[in-house]
């Protein structure tokens, strides 16, 4: 089950991402942080009061809420890269680093995956590469390295996310997604006042700033429950193979050409994510 839930996050991840790129070309990246994860906030609140779940500790609130800044770092990050920079660069490299850190925490936290999953791990990290190589045209040197920059920092984001989520008990149940979007509109909000940014979206945009911020929300949902039923260091590696079902889209809705590189990278994927399943 947690290798399923895990791997429903990574698609959802991905059209959000795919989604939230589409927005962020009309609109400024604070109103399509903020309304985005209004949005969540709306389907967070709506599926506590569905589960009926009891008032969380304080512990899983502050978790949520630190899941939440880090989060809205990331999102930050990615989305002013896929709007303005190399996607090809910042895409791979902020699924990598996002998967390697919670990965290095859960082992440090005591998790042991079998000799199949580090396997599978193993695989999964260069079919991230592999699934956005070539998706951009040829850039300068300047332009590649604030792309590999900005998806550095997103990963870092990511990947502090999917630990901070991760250390809230079950049963919280999604009260932490809620906290964390209450932090990431606040912080977004605030930044957005201080430095006059405009929080308005363009009429456009509207309609892929909501499937962003459907997508991103549900796949919140899926790896924290991934990460619940499982080992986080498996659910993040597997949550991390996102960039695949971006590409997937890009090709059926922008018409995107499926290169050799892309293909292999979906057959490594597929295997490494095999391998965990196997070995879990």
């Amino acid at each position: 089950m947690a290798i399923f839930l895990a791997g429903l996050s990574a698609l959802l991840y991905g059209g959000a991402d795919f989604y939230g790129g589409l927005a962020t070309r009309r609109s400024p990246v604070s109103a399509v942080l903020v309304l985005s994860q209004l949005v969540g906030l709306v389907l967070a609140l709506a599926a506590t009061a569905l589960l009926g779940a009891a008032p969380p500790g304080i512990s899983d609130l502050a978790w949520g809420a630190v899941a939440g800044a880090c989060g809205a770092a990331g999102l930050a990050a990615l989305y002013t890269a896929l709007a303005t920079t190399v996607m090809a660069v910042a895409s791979p490299v902020a699924a990598v680093v996002g998967a390697v850190i919670p990965v290095a925490l859960g082992v440090a936290a005591g998790e042991r995956p079998g000799i199949f999953a580090w396997a599978g791990i193993a695989a999964v990290l260069p079919a991230i590469a592999l699934l956005t190589a070539g998706s951009s045209p040829r850039a300068g040197a300047g332009s590649s390295r604030r792309a590999a920059l900005l998806g550095a920092g997103a990963g870092i984001g990511f990947g502090l996310f999917f630990f901070a989520i991760s250390r809230t008990a079950p049963d919280s149940g999604l009260w932490p997604l809620v906290a964390a979007r209450v932090s990431t509109i606040t912080l977004v909000g605030l930044f957005a006042a201080v430095s006059g940014r405009s929080l308005r979206p363009a009429r456009d945009g509207l309609s892929a700033l909501l499937a962003a911020g459907t997508l991103d929300m549900g796949a919140n949902i899926a790896f924290l429950l991934a990460s619940r039923a499982g080992m986080l260091s498996i659910a993040a590696a597997v949550a991390a193979l996102y960039p695949g079902p971006t590409v997937l889209l890009a090709r059926l809705v922008l018409r995107e050409r499926l290169t050799a590189l892309r293909i292999a990278g979906l057959v490594l994927a597929l295997v490494g994510v095999a391998l965990i399943s196997a070995g879990k």
